[in-house]
């Protein structure tokens, strides 16, 4: 896995196929394959049936007459297949370079099963059981595989991860200085600190100050660097949009909120303290309200 994060000879193919992939025409459907909605990655929900439905069709072929039951399971896994895979190409291409290499691979074995089902499907259905119960068998251990290298991209790569989600334990309670408010341009991002966590730092006219942590939750791109525009900032690395006011994530790809911070000025010194889930929570049902 480690020598496949660096394999720089697989990024012409993975450059063509990520355009492709961001240019279907999803529209509002890419948030809902992205998981936004969920608040963490749908795709590895959408493949327990897949799976289940395949592991269950190996069982059944281990028992006696059970032919017709296992061929209409490795239907409904194929069926289940297709939004499964979808799903997981549309977050594969808002991925960083290494973690597309690994998720190509992950896909090429996960496509090696579907067509290994596909083809046990075709031989059931010409009564030619044994060839299909094989077909099926190959089936089942390409897609473990792709499973595996899956669980690679999840736990060690931090693939569909929240990248914010140490925040709340790094800064401590209360308030804690950010800066001279008079050294914040008006309308423009900056970075500065809240203990130990970088910060993006919005002024706005009339002295308002927005706060929330400065790594996108979605893959720690640098918010700060992002454009500031209707409240929102949006991260330079992959389009997620969050409210300035609340860190809600208005769309993704990113499926979790970014920490914010509670602003107040004290002696010409801006102070900020973290926003607790509730006061979130909150400020996104009276915007959706209205």
């Amino acid at each position: 896995m480690d020598r496949l994060e660096q394999a720089r000879s697989l990024d012409g193919v993975i450059g063509r196929l990520r355009d492709a992939v961001r240019a279907l025409p999803l529209g509002s459907g890419r948030d809902v394959l992205h998981g936004r909605w969920l608040g963490h990655p749908v795709h590895p929900v959408m493949v327990q049936v897949p799976i289940g439905t395949w592991f269950s069709a190996a069982l059944l072929d281990l028992m006696p007459g059970q032919r017709r039951a296992a061929s209409a399971l490795i239907g409904a896994g194929l069926a289940a297949a297709a939004p499964a895979a979808l799903a997981g190409w549309t977050d594969w291409a808002e991925l960083q370079r290494r973690q597309m290499r690994v998720g190509l691979v992950h896909a090429a074995a996960n496509l090696t099963g579907v067509g290994l089902y596909t083809g046990s499907l075709v031989a059931r259905t010409r009564g030619r059981t044994a060839l299909g119960k094989t077909l099926g068998f190959a089936g089942l251990a390409a897609v473990g595989v792709g499973g595996a290298i899956g669980g690679h991209l999840a736990y060690r790569q931090a693939s569909g991860a929240n990248h914010a989600e140490a925040v709340p334990d790094l800064v401590g309670p209360g308030w804690h200085e950010v800066g001279e408010v008079a050294d914040l341009p008006v309308g423009r991002p900056v970075r500065r600190h809240v203990a130990d966590v970088a910060v993006l730092v919005v002024r706005e006219t009339g002295n308002r100050v927005h706060v929330l942590a400065a790594e996108c939750s979605h893959m720690g791109g640098p918010l700060s660097e992002g454009a500031v525009e209707d409240g929102c900032v949006t991260c330079p690395w992959h389009g997620s949009v969050f409210r300035l006011e609340d860190g809600w994530n208005v769309r993704g790809p990113a499926t979790a909120p970014q920490p914010a911070f509670e602003t107040r000025i004290t002696g010409g010194r801006v102070e900020a303290r973290l926003r607790g889930p509730a006061s979130r929570h909150s400020a996104a049902s009276s915007h959706e309200a209205v």
